[in-house]
């Protein structure tokens, strides 16, 4: 594994962040979310990771964080590379990197409605995915998404008579539901 530690060696000599060679071809580093785009530049420009191939999100309630994770891809040693950073999940805002790789509008645009996650410059209407929504962000961990589905759908006009579907193919199929999944069915 020795390109993974290289990249991981370069990575850390300029930056002094922590990290690890996961395991064959992917290498991880977590940094301090003002060194991320740099982090990212520097990696794109200096050691071929040209592919930007996901951001995403991971919400820590009980640290009071957002993790942010950029998956970054060199093609030509196939080495994946995840540069990790965690933010204030109550005043959620991000360097926008969308001058590093254009595709990252779309993330940012996605983690900004889904999280709540400011990105300051970013280009693009705030109504991306979600029309109309005035609610919490809805991928974050204390939205319920069970109270608001049963509040916005299930009682609209005309599927008062909407039945559990898991309990209704079990009752044809004569099938059991298994202890760990009744949890998620219709009471």
């Amino acid at each position: 594994m020795i390109a993974e530690n290289n990249i991981l060696n370069a990575v850390q000599e300029a930056f002094k962040v922590e990290g690890k060679v996961i395991r064959e071809r992917r290498v991880e580093v977590f940094a301090k979310k003002d060194e991320v785009s740099s982090i990212l530049l520097f990696a794109k420009v200096q050691h071929g990771y040209i592919h930007l191939a996901h951001v995403t999100c991971i919400d820590w309630i009980e640290d009071g964080d957002f993790e942010l994770v950029y998956t970054i891809y060199n093609p030509e040693l196939k080495i994946t590379l995840f540069v990790k950073t965690r933010i204030d999940r109550e005043a959620p805002v991000m360097e926008n990197i969308d001058g590093i790789w254009d595709q990252a509008n779309t993330y940012e645009r996605e983690m900004r409605e889904m999280y709540g996650i400011e990105f300051p410059g970013l280009i693009g209407d705030h109504e991306f995915i979600l029309e109309d929504w005035d609610e919490m962000p809805p991928m974050r961990r204390d939205f319920d998404t069970n109270e608001y589905a049963g509040e916005t759908f299930f009682q609209q006009p005309g599927r008062e008579d909407a039945k559990d579907v898991r309990g209704e193919v079990c009752e044809r199929s004569g099938e059991v539901i298994p202890d760990f999944a009744k949890k998620y069915s219709r009471d």
